[in-house]
């Protein structure tokens, strides 16, 4: 491992300031990712920038209309907010599918969605439900910030500051779970918006990372039920295959869970199709 300064900037400004200066600086948020990379390696930066200092990125906020939550709000503190259980309680039941005790209690949900991991869960429920990522410089809507596999829209330098979250109407995530690491192999979010829309997006299947599976959001738009979906199946040509999951076996997987998130969503509460019966991602 290469030396590395540290730095814990009492402010955002401050963290900005850094980054200027340091072109090979990196930003530490919750570290999950980032720390082992470090060991292995494979990033090498000459200072990291730890936010965990900063007042003000944790906080969650209910607002007209949903939620904004700081981008280092933890995982475990989604999980247990009291205006998430009372208002979108299958969001904050995603968040406590995440990892295990240490993953939820260090890593953030900024952090998450900088990284952009193609089996994280966080992206299908904000792209489903319409998020928008703010940083210090700009707003992004949710469909112009995933970029594919580990990318994103975000500069060098930028740092995501919070997320605004829209209430859906109806709400339901469903996943299997790869007992190991506790990834999604595969998780669809299923979000039926308040301007009657519904939105089918799917993470750990796709070539590209997250996606919309427009023809089930078509079917789901007339008739918001599981039967309308039954003869659906994605293409297996863009589903991510190894040795153990063929793309023909992913896409299938990719259909029972946009079922079960479906019938979640009807039950107002999260829906998990696990091959472990573990509650971790």
């Amino acid at each position: 491992m290469r030396d590395f300064a540290y730095h814990r900037p009492r402010d955002l400004a401050e963290a900005l300031a850094l980054l200027a200066d340091d072109d090979e600086a990196m930003v530490l948020a919750g570290g999950q990712t980032l720390l082992p990379t470090l060991k292995q390696g494979l990033n090498q930066p000459s200072a990291l920038i730890d936010l965990s200092g900063i007042a003000g990125l944790s906080d969650i906020r209910e607002v007209a209309g949903g939620f904004e939550i700081g981008a280092m709000a933890t995982h475990a503190a989604v999980a247990g907010d009291p205006g998430l259980l009372r208002r979108f309680p299958a969001f904050a039941r995603l968040a406590r599918q995440i990892g295990d005790p240490h993953i939820r209690n260090r890593g953030t949900i900024g952090g998450s969605l900088a990284n952009n991991d193609p089996s994280a869960d966080y992206p299908a429920a904000l792209l489903a439900c319409g998020a928008v990522i703010v940083t210090d410089r700009s707003e992004f809507q949710v469909e112009e910030f995933f970029a594919g596999l580990f990318t994103t829209a975000l500069d060098f330098g930028e740092i995501i500051t919070r997320i605004k979250v829209p209430q859906p109407r109806r709400f339901g995530y469903a996943s299997i779970r790869n007992p190991a690491s506790r990834y999604a192999s595969t998780g669809v979010a299923v979000a039926e918006r308040q301007d009657g829309t519904t939105v089918v997006a799917v993470t750990g299947a796709g070539q590209d990372g997250v996606y919309r599976w427009s023809e089930a959001e078509a079917r789901l738009n007339d008739d918001f039920s599981v039967a309308v979906v039954e003869s659906l199946m994605p293409d297996a040509d863009d589903m991510i295959a190894d040795a153990r999951t063929p793309g023909a076996y992913r896409a299938a997987l990719v259909l029972a869970m946009t079922k079960a998130a479906v019938r979640a969503a009807h039950q107002q509460q999260p829906c998990r199709g696990s091959t472990d019966g573990d509650d971790g991602s």
